[in-house]
């Protein structure tokens, strides 16, 4: 992927902790397009989960069925910045595993 090129970051976290996840990301270089920093598209919703045996559930309890409210996040990543935008999302984020996808930009008329 070229230097300039960027991914599309989406993170799954619970509304209590958008604004920390969001601003560690962009503390990480996320968010910048073009003279414009700080920009992300934010969608609320319900996550939903089960613990199994080994896990330690920052919120629910093993075996019993879960239901979160949760925003979907979504920031423009330059690819130079990747790996400390991911690590940025695991610190700041509550949950032991938690979801997220950097997805590359599909190629245009080809």
């Amino acid at each position: 992927m070229p230097r300039d090129a960027a991914y599309l970051l989406v993170a799954y976290v619970p509304v209590t902790h958008t604004n920390c996840v969001l601003d560690a990301v962009f503390a990480a270089g996320a968010g910048v397009i073009g003279d414009y920093e700080a920009c992300a598209f934010v969608s609320r919703g319900i996550g939903q989960f089960r613990p199994r045996r080994d896990a330690l559930p920052v919120i629910g309890q093993v075996g019993q069925l879960e239901r979160v409210d949760e925003d979907r996040i979504e920031v423009v990543v330059p690819a130079p910045v990747a790996q400390a935008v991911v690590a940025a999302v695991r610190a700041a984020h509550p949950y032991e595993e938690p979801v997220w996808h950097l997805l590359a930009p599909a190629g245009i008329g080809e």
